[in-house]
């Protein structure tokens, strides 16, 4: 039986200390959420403590962390209602260059830590028959990018791994959402490029990946080459607010038109369109 209890809605952002996660904290309090926000980096949300919100120290990689977390929130407010797994990064670099170590981080980072949240955060939704359940994958998700192989890999694993979700929490009651991003101005460009290089950068693959920076600091690092984050945090308001989310949102520069062509003209087409970014 779903909750009749008036009281305000109790969210977690998870990689809350910048840009998609940050703005959409901020949307959540204003909309009147119990905001609890967690990242690594805790002094770089105390802009965020200061409108409400409440900090949690959390690796989403360290079981202590994320099982801490859990338990304050349902000390201080029963569970958790809302919970956004944003937290992520990108590992970029040849596939033969990049150690395996490195791939079960972006794996451990990417999906297995928003599995182990989820999955402490499930039995309390389902006592209250309620929940919405929000996960960031990418327009990496449904097309892929040159020496971004594991990168998409995790990503693609959160689209399936999102969708069976849905299936198997819908007769309690709980909604699973999967927002898409395409180009956000974020840190993201910045921080995925150095080690990509260190990676790649004077191998075998190295005009490869030197044309992919060229290609990523222009569609990350030009004024205007990107969508803000603040996109991303509409669309994660809009599924809060819904009855009914949609299943997918897809928001953001080049990430609907770069999926369209992936899905309506093929590999091929796919390949050459992508490639001629990367020159």
């Amino acid at each position: 039986m779903a909750s009749t209890s008036s009281a305000p809605k109790v969210a977690l952002v998870t990689g809350a200390s910048s840009g998609m996660g940050k703005e959409t904290a901020k949307r959540l309090l204003q909309d009147g959420l119990v905001v609890y926000v967690a990242a690594r980096r805790v002094d770089q949300m105390e802009d965020l403590r200061a409108l409400g919100a409440i900090p949690l120290k959390m690796n989403i990689t360290v079981d202590e962390d994320v099982l801490a977390a859990v338990k304050q929130i349902q000390g201080g407010h029963g569970g958790i209602d809302v919970l956004v797994n944003n937290a992520g990064f990108g590992m970029y670099g040849a596939m033969e260059e990049s150690t395996i170590d490195d791939a079960r981080y972006q794996f451990e980072v990417n999906l297995f830590g928003m599995a182990r949240l989820t999955q402490l955060a499930l039995p309390a939704m389902r006592k209250k028959g309620a929940g919405t359940i929000i996960n960031i994958s990418s327009m990496g998700g449904k097309i892929y990018t040159p020496l971004g192989s594991w990168y998409h890999a995790t990503k693609h694993a959160v689209e399936g791994w999102s969708d069976c979700l849905r299936i198997e929490l819908a007769p309690f009651g709980i909604q699973v959402v999967i927002i898409e991003p395409g180009a956000i101005a974020t840190e993201w460009g910045n921080i995925m490029l150095e080690p990509m290089l260190k990676r790649s950068g004077s191998g075998p693959y190295q005009a490869l990946a030197h044309a992919m920076a060229k290609a990523m600091r222009s569609s990350y690092g030009k004024a205007g080459a990107a969508s803000p984050p603040s996109v991303v945090a509409d669309a994660i308001l809009q599924a809060v607010r819904a009855r009914r989310p949609k299943t997918r949102y897809v928001v953001g520069k080049l990430a609907k038109p770069l999926m369209f062509i992936r899905k309506y003209f093929g590999d091929r087409v796919f390949d050459m369109a992508i490639m001629s970014q990367a020159k």
